[in-house]
């Protein structure tokens, strides 16, 4: 009993020394599991805050993915619209191209047609002064002049003796064939001149008749442009080149292998037709027909396949008439085909 006590007081005091510890482990675990509770609290926080920012940023970036889609399809129309209203310059350049030429070949009719005119004037002019001076030559020598105011008297029946035989040499003395009458199976010229190939004149002692009208190259031209416009390409074609062959130096010409280079590519002859325009460029520089061969000989290389080749003659054709309608269709073609006006290298 005695030995019971002394094992009992220790196991007393061992209890009593052992409870604060317990005690204190409790609380700091208490405090850790509270600090741990507030940790993961602080973490949900956080993750729902990082959701919330997630979500408005996808947002974000669903507003500009739209914005971006709306602004990419504006794009393509404004392009597309840009393309359509290209093309449509394109052709209203083309139609007014066309209508400048059809203006310029009208105003070469009518020029042609006041030529041809003022010669007949001039025709019968020479025609009238040509009977004045026959009849004043015709007239009796010894024939007096009435007096201003009075009228002349009737003609009389001449006699039939030898009175009338002086009047036949006054009837015969001009030399000048010019001036004589024509005879009853010759009708008057159409027109006055020497003719327009002298190498051509028969060697005669007087003055050649003049040609007629139809052989000067102004009414040659006018002929074969009326053939053109109603579309009669052959017969066109044939008066051009005769033109080209009679007049080679004539103004006329160069607008005859102009036409020829229009009827070759309207009937498919592309080759040719690039012939006929260089023949315009090479040989006539200062006819007005030059700036619209560049134009039609670039799109006749086009023609062939020769694409270079009708873009080097489009830019030739803006540097050197850059004011010209021609020149805005080639820069509108060149646009229409991507390629830049003036080369890059030179740029």
């Amino acid at each position: 009993m005695i030995q019971l006590r002394p094992r009992f007081a220790c196991a007393l005091l061992a209890l009593a020394l052992a409870t604060p510890r317990a005690f204190a482990v409790n609380k700091d675990m208490v405090q850790l599991q509270t600090q741990v509770q507030q940790l993961q609290d602080a973490v949900a926080r956080l993750q729902q805050s990082n959701d919330e920012r997630m979500g408005v940023l996808k947002d974000l970036v669903q507003q500009s993915a739209d914005s971006v889609n709306k602004m990419s399809l504006a794009i393509d129309a404004l392009q597309q619209q840009m393309h359509t209203q290209q093309d449509a310059t394109g052709a209203k350049l083309d139609q007014y191209s066309n209508q400048m030429q059809t203006l310029n070949d009208s105003l070469d009719e009518v020029k042609a047609r006041l030529n041809n005119l003022e010669k007949a004037l001039k025709s019968l002019q020479d025609q009238q002064q040509s009977i004045d001076a026959a009849l004043q030559n015709l007239a009796p020598p010894n024939t007096a002049t009435p007096p201003p105011g009075t009228a002349p008297a009737a003609p009389t029946q001449p006699a039939p003796d030898n009175s009338a035989a002086p009047a036949q040499p006054a009837a015969a003395a001009p030399t000048d064939n010019s001036a004589a009458p024509p005879s009853d199976n010759t009708p008057f010229p159409a027109t006055q001149g020497p003719y327009a190939n002298p190498a051509a004149a028969p060697p005669t002692a007087y003055a050649p008749p003049a040609a007629p009208a139809a052989s000067s190259p102004s009414s040659l031209y006018k002929s074969a442009l009326s053939d053109y416009m109603a579309a009669r390409y052959k017969l066109a074609a044939t008066e051009f080149a005769a033109i080209l062959h009679a007049y080679p130096s004539d103004p006329y010409a160069g607008s005859s292998s102009y036409y020829i280079g229009e009827i070759d590519y309207r009937t498919g002859k592309f080759t040719a037709a690039i012939k006929d325009y260089d023949r315009v460029l090479t040989d006539f520089p200062n006819n007005s027909k030059v700036p619209v061969a560049h134009l039609h000989k670039a799109m006749a290389l086009f023609q062939t396949g020769k694409r270079e080749a009708g873009i080097s003659e489009l830019r030739a054709l803006i540097a050197r008439f850059p004011a010209s309608p021609e020149a805005a269709q080639a820069r509108s073609k060149l646009n229409g085909m991507g390629v830049p006006i003036v080369p890059r290298h030179a740029e």
